[in-house]
């Protein structure tokens, strides 16, 4: 209870026990640095660390900082974290960073945040997160057995078309769930994913990175400039493999214009069960990368259905024709993982 703002008679002297701001959004700002914090994770997984936090850190301005935690009703003195930024940065200015909190005596935290002094005092009126993934459940009581990730939407993104047969592909093929982090689409598509939100198939993440710095449209700063790789595509990949790893068997990493389909087996789980049963130890499976080009249609239109004629974006279904990778150069590849076997992740690789 509050009186005029405050709290009243004897309670004043409670007021320190309590955190005054939660941050509600995917990306928050580090106090007094050039940093940011994206989701913040209870580490299940590593002796001696209690919270990983996923975070954007500037390369060239890394300093001391501290774990500050809230235990419900105390708070607990900072504790020196430690920052692991990515390998992968491709020379850009800002880097997907992980950054480790050690275990503290006597706390059980369900916030956190990140703070230039260890002064728990001077914390408290900082932004906290909320710590996920507090249970460690057993994949027997996980919500699904397939999610996809998709990483950043921008430029106003409006293949309505491309992701509704995206979308549809991906239920026939068994998939539960799909994790989009969205910096801006088109009101076409906008529509659509509230539709599948409202579901229970989709789960938009709003991805607003354009309001703290300069995000590239591709990976080379040198051609496409920017201070992050493609809208901090790393970022969103890490953030999304935390928040499935208790809620998913399988997470499967790809971009909104591809789909990681079987073709000896009808479904994801029958191709995973057979996988899984042949290599019973493996938790990361590389799938080879085909491109079927758009300059190339199905010659009898058959695809070309009239209602669709008027929904922007590219119909998948009249490009049949797969280009002949070319393996004398780079192949890349795409990943269903284990989300709890892997602590980083990259595009191509964990």
């Amino acid at each position: 209870m509050y009186f005029d703002g405050q709290f009243p008679g004897n309670l004043q002297d409670l007021q320190h026990l309590y955190l005054h701001h939660i941050s509600d959004q995917s990306i928050t700002p580090v106090n007094d640095t050039k940093h940011f914090m994206v989701g913040a994770y209870k580490e299940h997984r590593l002796e001696g660390s209690s919270v990983r936090i996923i975070s954007i850190f500037r390369r060239d301005s890394v300093q001391p900082l501290y774990c500050v935690f809230y235990c419900g009703t105390h708070w607990a003195n900072g504790m020196k974290a430690e920052v692991q930024m990515h390998s992968d940065h491709f020379g850009f200015r800002f880097v997907t960073t992980d950054v480790l909190c050690p275990n503290v005596p006597d706390c059980n935290p369900s916030h956190v945040t990140l703070a230039t002094q260890a002064d728990t005092k001077l914390a408290q009126n900082q932004s906290f997160l909320r710590i996920q993934n507090l249970v460690k459940r057993e994949e027997e009581k996980f919500q699904f057995n397939f999610t996809v990730c998709w990483s950043n939407l921008f430029g106003d993104y409006n293949n309505v078309l491309q992701v509704t047969q995206t979308l549809e592909m991906y239920k026939l093929l068994g998939v539960q769930h799909v994790v989009v982090y969205n910096t801006s689409s088109g009101s076409d598509l906008d529509r659509l994913l509230q539709s599948y939100t409202q579901d229970g198939f989709v789960e938009v993440v709003p991805w607003p990175i354009g309001k703290y710095m300069n995000p590239s449209r591709g990976w080379q700063p040198s051609e496409h400039g920017g201070d992050i790789h493609y809208y901090g595509q790393l970022t969103t990949l890490n953030d999304c493999v935390y928040r499935q790893m208790y809620q998913s068997r399988y997470v499967l990493l790809n971009d909104i214009d591809e789909i990681i389909a079987p073709y000896q087996h009808q479904t994801l789980p029958q191709m995973m069960d057979v996988l899984q049963r042949q290599n019973p130890k493996a938790e990361v499976f590389l799938i080879e990368n085909h491109i079927f080009p758009k300059s190339q249609f199905e010659p009898s239109g058959r695809f070309e259905l009239p209602r669709w004629r008027n929904v922007p974006g590219i119909n998948i279904m009249a490009h049949i024709y797969r280009e002949e990778p070319d393996y004398r150069i780079s192949h890349p590849s795409k990943m269903i993982v284990r989300p709890r076997a892997v602590e980083q992740t990259s595009v191509h690789s964990v």
